[in-house]
């Protein structure tokens, strides 16, 4: 890879996550209306792993039209519940509403990658996660609240497993990489694949 890969996204996670691969990365964000999309979408009654694949894609398509000389990748993450997708916590309320729905409970969690070149896709991948959380106690839901507002304001279920949200399950089946919101494995097996990767 002789330029950077374009990471389509504000997400500092993921950023981290590819540099620490030795992946040369290059941080361009997508605006896109991402409510919009999903509402749209789940209105029409697709599956959560397709709106993931679709708003992966929609911020992989703005950022791969602009500069087509690059390889772009779009990543997005869902949260999908007895048959409701969630999308991030508007405000501490929301998040506490979220965090008892799923308490004692099974979830899953649905992180879509999009690679696009020459402005059109070439690889997608979407990894699946399941996780159950322990029943939460409410005084505990309070103060975790509180403590990790901040953090945790752009993250669906509100929680981050790599930090104190990993209090939260009893147990995770899957990758811990699309826990964070990018299936790296896959990722880097392409990338070596293709050749812009030594492997």
């Amino acid at each position: 890879m002789t330029l950077p890969l374009v990471l389509a996204s504000a997400s500092e996670i993921r950023r981290q996550m590819l540099l620490n691969a030795g992946v040369s990365v290059e941080a361009i964000p997508a605006r896109v209306d991402e409510a919009a999309i999903r509402a749209s979408l789940c209105a029409e009654g697709a599956p959560p792993r397709d709106i993931a694949d679709a708003l992966a894609e929609a911020k992989a398509r703005k950022i791969g039209e602009r500069h087509p000389e690059r390889l772009v990748l779009g990543c997005d993450q869902v949260l999908a519940f007895k048959g409701e997708v969630f999308g991030k916590p508007i405000d501490l309320d929301e998040a506490r509403a979220q965090i008892r729905r799923l308490s004692g409970d099974r979830h899953t969690l649905l992180s879509a990658a999009v690679l696009y070149c020459d402005a059109k896709p070439v690889w997608r991948h979407v990894g699946i996660v399941r996780l159950t959380m322990r029943t939460i106690g409410e005084a505990y839901l309070d103060d975790y609240l509180v403590r990790n507002w901040d953090s945790i304001r752009h993250s669906v279920g509100g929680y981050k497993l790599e930090q104190e949200g990993a209090r939260l399950f009893s147990r995770i089946e899957g990758d811990y990489f699309t826990v964070l919101g990018l299936p790296l494995l896959e990722l880097l097996s392409y990338l070596t694949l293709r050749g812009d990767i030594p492997g």
